[in-house]
């Protein structure tokens, strides 16, 4: 048994303590650590970094974690023994301390998006990619038992020819006026990384491209619906990016997907994301968790007539995607196949190059809301 330390950089907001140190490094260590292909086991051991000393210790005593400091500028953790360096800080920070990790010979695992631009984004892969260090980006989703099913299902031919995606996601995020909002503030504010376009279609990037096929071209169009919300301190502060996008992408195959990504939305479906796919020989919906489906000889045929109160239960016309395995958490799914990858060279496709092609897909949205119109999505050179 051996140990590796992991440098985490921003752990204290949400999806750092929640899903990534949390769920993920402090399960594997309670678990007896990643198994890799030898029989052995690799426990990870953490040491949080961020700039609120408060949090850092709170957070360190409530879970057990010796290591930690408050120290923005890495310099009392990049030259020490830890191996990997993990980045959850607001992306315009990212880029920075990712190129001071790499230079240090750490091996790099980050967030989404890798950096506020595809400039940035580049340079940052390429400096990955000359120094020899492994490198990781979180894609989460592709973990998710909702689309491992429907991952299983294109892979076994139930869809015949692909004919077209959809993806609905979003949900209620409260202002802050009245009750306070779910979300941190900072996602609101295009200055500091925020907006929906920039946080969730770097994650659209490696689904549907992994899924379906490569984006060729997106049109989208943003909103700005709520212009005022309230901040974590009781403050009214201007809302300057997008709480809303809209967007038609053509994938390679001609498939066509449809996108509607939303902090103000409330909820009419199965879940808070869900992805419909509908092929010549049958159709799926797959939310989180669940998958169910529709084949061509069970599809029945609806007739139009608005004059008459519809009868027919479409919901029972599909069918529940059996589990048939046990499904881990995501991230943590993800984490255990990055320290598989640094210590036993395991295959990890998930790498900055992928990172970068995430953030081209964000700026070439921007570039079509900005320009109304369509814009092609040329294959990534780094």
């Amino acid at each position: 048994m051996q140990e590796i330390g992991i440098i985490m950089n921003g752990v204290t907001g949400r999806m750092g303590t929640n899903q990534h140190l949390i769920r993920s490094i402090l399960a594997l260590r309670d678990e007896g650590g990643v198994e890799l292909p030898s029989g052995e086991h690799v426990i990870p051991e953490p040491m949080l970094v961020g700039r609120d000393e408060r949090k850092l210790r709170a957070l360190s005593e409530e879970h057990g974690v010796d290591r930690w400091t408050a120290d923005p500028d890495l310099e009392s953790c990049l030259d020490g023994d830890d191996e990997i360096y993990f980045d959850s800080q607001i992306t315009p920070r990212r880029p920075d301390a990712l190129r001071r990790a790499i230079e240090a010979g750490k091996d790099v695992y980050c967030e989404k998006p890798l950096a506020m631009d595809l400039d940035r984004a580049l340079e940052v892969t390429r400096v990955a990619e000359r120094s020899g260090v492994k490198h990781g980006i979180v894609q989460d989703k592709l973990w998710l038992p909702g689309l491992m099913k429907l991952d299983r299902l294109i892979d076994q031919g139930f869809f015949g020819d692909i004919l077209s995606v959809r993806i609905e996601f979003g949900y209620w995020v409260f202002s802050g006026h009245g009750q306070p909002a779910q979300r941190p503030s900072w996602n609101y504010r295009a200055e500091d990384g925020g907006g929906i376009i920039d946080d969730m279609f770097s994650h659209w990037s490696y689904v549907l491209e992994s899924l379906f096929g490569r984006v060729e071209s997106v049109t989208c169009l943003g909103r700005t619906h709520i212009p005022n919300r309230v901040d974590e301190n009781g403050d009214e502060y201007e809302a300057t990016a997008d709480d809303a996008a809209y967007a038609i992408m053509e994938l390679e195959g001609d498939t066509v997907a449809q996108l509607n990504s939303s902090w103000t939305t409330r909820v009419k479906r199965d879940d808070l994301l869900e992805i419909q796919v509908d092929g010549t020989e049958g159709s799926a919906v797959a939310g989180l968790r669940e998958c169910t489906t529709q084949h061509r000889a069970n599809t029945p045929k609806p007739e139009w007539n608005p004059d008459q109160p519809t009868e027919h239960d479409f919901h029972e016309d599909w069918e529940r995607v059996p589990d048939n395995r046990e499904f881990e958490n995501a991230f943590k799914q993800q984490w255990a196949e990055f320290i598989r990858y640094v210590v036993a060279d395991e295959p990890f496709p998930w790498d900055f190059r992928a990172g970068a092609k995430g953030v081209q897909l964000t700026e070439a949205s921007h570039r079509s809301w900005d320009e109304k119109r369509r814009v092609t999505v040329d294959e990534l050179r780094i």
